[in-house]
């Protein structure tokens, strides 16, 4: 009988579970053995529910875990809770790990196969009292829980949010909805960096009107603390230490009971990087189409440590999505289980929401295409979501971007409200066909009043950059 092959995977959420899941499926226990190492407290959950959870929108954190730590175990998979590894031994096919909750205890583990899974961690600028209570970034379920503990405690009900991308916006709504006043620090001159400067400010003016004070060309210079005086003086001495009070930036100074970082997130790759595995220019891990760490037959890396192709652009790109993630594990698993499967590349889809303002985006940016090389037209329209004459149709803008010899489709972003954001899945399925703008315009798409008008606006925007593509020439 052949030898039982060892599966180590290091990260127990989305990517890692879905790789040990389908690998199990496809290989027995006596075929295949799986150990997974979790170092927080919670598996298979979904980070991007975290948002919702903490405005009170879903129960939590419960209502978001997909699989628990012990239905894995009942699919003989040997996950390891409040498991951190601490080191990648190659030459010799082991992983070293630390128990959290032991005392620390250390071990090894060997392994056959391995599956780097580690995820990302939030952007945490090094400045003054960064690192104080109330002060949070929010990538997991636990930061969510610590989040929800600061706001239980907090004796006011100001919040600052640092950064204006999708976890900023959307922790500005969460924040909102549990009834704190609401500034937003943004270092750019728009919220929402992932859309050109025109839709950004669409979404400035809706946050705005919303109540959300959104401060633009806000460089974030420190956190005051609550145990030091408040002189300019003093103030170098007071940074860091007890609990937030303030942030402040390069000329003014925001109170705030708690503040939540919407900085983004950088790829976990620090094992990664010590054990000398090939790293793109976002410290993401370089794969082949089976998920395979470039060079290494017996590695394989998924999720939000990995870069992955964008089908546009045909660059590497970090682009941190559970979607992604499960796709990754899923193709993982079938690879490890025997089978074969590829993860062609993604075209950069994101959709979220400000309160009631849906915002979406697929593609290449302005900045995106011009730093490809490529030559464009760029339109922009307002239409409705509906029949104008059907009660609800609210006003959406679609911004599209084509190729100006070949009329190929490049980007579209959208802004608006009900029945906006969903709309941006049009473009991604055309973009992934490398359809152009002229071919777009004959979708088949689904029309009722209730739903769309007669033209869709996506349509609508293709029609109006079919016109710019063939005024522009070659």
């Amino acid at each position: 009988m052949a030898a039982t092959e060892r599966l180590v995977i290091v990260g127990g959420d989305a990517a890692g579970m879905s790789a040990a899941s389908q690998a199990r499926r496809l290989r027995k226990p006596d075929e295949l053995a799986i150990t997974a190492f979790e170092r927080s407290h919670f598996t298979s959950y979904s980070a991007c529910g975290i948002p919702y959870w903490v405005g009170g929108r879903v129960e939590g954190p419960n209502a978001l875990i997909a699989r628990t730590a012990e239905e894995h175990h009942a699919r003989d998979i040997d996950l390891r809770m409040r498991t951190e590894v601490t080191e990648l031994d190659l030459d010799r096919g082991r992983v070293r790990t630390r128990e959290l909750d032991n005392g620390g205890r250390e071990s090894w583990t060997g392994f056959d196969k391995l599956v780097l899974a580690t995820g990302a961690r939030p952007r945490r600028p090094s400045l003054p009292g960064i690192d104080a209570p109330g002060v949070h970034g929010v990538q997991t379920l636990d930061d969510g829980q610590a989040l929800l503990d600061t706001l239980a405690a907090s004796p006011g009900r100001r919040a600052v949010v640092v950064g204006a991308g999708y976890i900023g916006v959307e922790m500005a709504e969460a924040l909102v909805l549990r009834g704190y006043q609401v500034t937003v620090l943004e270092r750019n001159g728009q919220p929402m960096s992932t859309l050109d400067p025109d839709m950004g400010a669409l979404v400035h003016e809706a946050m705005c009107r919303m109540g959300i004070e959104t401060v633009l060309g806000a460089t974030v210079t420190g956190v005051l603390t609550d145990d030091g005086g408040t002189s300019l003086l003093e103030r170098s001495r007071e940074l860091g230490g007890g609990r937030v009070r303030a942030v402040t930036t390069e000329d003014a100074e925001y109170p705030a009971d708690v503040v939540v970082l919407g900085l983004g997130v950088r790829p976990e790759t620090t094992l990664a990087a010590a054990a000398g595995l090939p790293l793109g220019e976002s410290g993401g891990l370089l794969t082949d189409l089976a998920m395979r760490v470039r060079g290494h037959d017996h590695i394989w890396a998924g999720g939000d440590c990995v870069e992955v192709l964008d089908l546009v652009s045909g660059h590497t790109r970090h682009i941190a999505l559970g979607t992604h993630a499960n796709k990754h594990g899923q193709i993982i698993g079938t690879n490890v289980g025997g089978g074969y499967a590829t993860f062609p590349g993604v075209v950069g889809t994101a959709v979220s929401k400000v309160c009631d303002l849906e915002i979406a985006r697929t593609g290449l940016l302005e900045r995106q295409a011009h730093a490809a090389g490529l030559r464009f037209v760029t339109v922009t329209v307002e239409a409705t979501s509906r029949a104008g004459y059907y009660p609800g149709a609210s006003p959406m803008h679609v911004k599209m971007l084509a190729e100006r010899r070949t009329g190929r489709l490049l980007g579209v972003q959208i802004v608006g409200r009900e029945g906006a954001g969903k709309r941006v899945d049009i473009a991604a399925v055309a973009l992934t066909a490398g359809m152009t703008v002229e071919q777009m315009t004959a979708l088949d798409l689904g029309y009722a009043p209730p739903f769309s008008p007669v033209w869709d606006p996506v349509l609508v925007a293709a029609r109006k950059a079919t016109g710019a593509v063939r005024a522009a020439g070659s």
